[in-house]
């Protein structure tokens, strides 16, 4: 059994160490989610470091310990390739990194910009898991040493350093609640391990996508377990099998773990672009969706969530907008048997359609010999509660429909 726990003295040596390529991350005292949640909430921007995450703590502190400088091989989906990029083009070291194929062009080619000639970019797997495994078989085959992104001490030792900067930012204030994103556990096993220990009284939650719940699995199952499948929409936190080195530092020191609808998260994103001009990446914003989970429990209290990164693709807002729309309850689809005879979209719009419902989408799925095919029609309404009078108008005149709930449905 592993029993490995960072000490106090490496997290604070992994600090002084980062200052050679970065200053600490501001502390934020953010007015306008302090007066909606009734508390003092601090946000402590991992968004603003040199890659735009956190992960450049842990790459850096790993990467200076190494003893041979001969090459490294790393895994990611996005953040932690452009930490481990960075600190190769810092300490001039080459690195061959392997991201999954659905990484986003905007993470590939901000690691190709960090990692300048010294780093090559493999697209290999469809997820992290995938990509993980085949990026080991290719450290072991060529003998390089391999920078793990979450389960590692001195990468946990480096993600520590956001604790140690949280504390001394505070300024002897008490922190009440701290919420953390998880994914592989990384960040969460290195700053509740230095959180608990210099403020015990602190209340640490872990948040995870819905879809991706594989810490909250280890907890109830009290061992590290590996998901079948998960849903890689929370790209920098969706991974089927949290770190053996995190897990038992995660079970000791977390309160809680809530888990985040993906739309949610879509919702939450527009909202800190919209109302504070924030672009926020999905895994970034988990912490702000568990306030509103918990905002009874956090009242009159000091707040921090942690603000993982800021890496987000102007290409993924049509799927964001469209996410978070179905989540609001604004937008809505349904696969129904239509009448296939003249005039009949005509009357559905005049006896069923609210006068707040739009069509949106209307696709004859398959064009039968029948008085009656099948059909996916998106609606999108003004008002939360308009979708009830649709729902029974369409059961008033008999029409058949099955509600598409999920993006995967459709």
């Amino acid at each position: 059994m592993n029993t490995f726990y960072p000490k106090i003295k490496d997290i604070v040596n992994a600090s002084f160490l980062l200052k050679k390529i970065m200053n600490p991350t501001s502390l934020e005292h953010h007015i306008d989610l302090s007066t909606k949640y009734l508390s003092n909430v601090y946000l402590k921007r991992e968004d603003l470091t040199p890659v735009r995450s956190y992960k450049i703590r842990g790459a850096f502190n790993k990467m200076n310990s190494l003893i041979t400088k001969n090459g490294i091989v790393s895994c990611s989906a996005g953040n932690h390739a452009q930490g481990v990029a960075y600190s190769c083009n810092k300490l001039e070291i080459p690195g061959d990194i392997f991201m999954p194929k659905i990484t986003t062009k905007q993470k590939i080619d901000k690691v190709k910009k960090f990692g300048g000639s010294f780093v090559n970019i493999f697209l290999e797997g469809n997820n992290f898991d995938e990509s993980y495994d085949i990026s080991k078989k290719y450290s072991l085959k060529h003998n390089k040493e391999f920078i793990h992104p979450f389960d590692d001490e001195k990468v946990i030792e480096g993600q520590a350093t956001v604790g140690f900067e949280i504390i001394k930012q505070l300024n002897d204030k008490p922190l009440d609640y701290l919420f953390l994103p998880i994914g592989g556990g990384g960040l969460s096993a290195g700053v509740s391990s230095y959180i608990s220990e210099v403020s015990p009284k602190t209340k640490i939650i872990g948040v995870e996508p819905l879809g991706a719940p594989s810490m909250y699995e280890s907890f109830k199952q009290n061992k590290v377990v590996k998901l079948d499948t998960i849903n890689t929409f929370v790209d920098g936190a969706s991974v089927k099998r949290v770190g053996d080195l995190n897990y038992p530092i995660c079970k000791k020191n977390l309160d809680d773990i809530i888990l985040i609808d993906e739309g949610h998260v879509c919702s939450k994103i527009i909202e800190m672009y919209n109302e504070n001009g924030m672009i926020i990446e999905p895994a970034g914003v988990l912490s702000l969706c568990a306030l509103d989970i918990m905002k009874d429990e956090i009242k009159n209290k000091n707040i921090v969530s942690v603000i993982s990164g800021g890496n987000s693709d102007v290409f993924r807002m049509t799927e964001i907008m469209e996410r978070s729309l179905i989540y609001e309850g604004l937008k809505h689809y349904f696969k129904i048997e239509f009448p296939q005879r003249a005039g009949a979209l005509k009357d559905f719009i005049l006896t069923v359609l609210g006068k707040n419902d739009d069509i949106i989408y209307f696709r004859y799925t398959k064009i039968i010999n029948k008085e009656t095919g099948p059909v996916v029609i998106g609606i999108q309404t003004k008002n939360k509660d308009d979708i009830k009078l649709l729902i029974t108008n369409m059961e008033k005149h008999g029409i058949t429909y099955t509600k598409l709930t999920n993006i995967s449905d459709l």
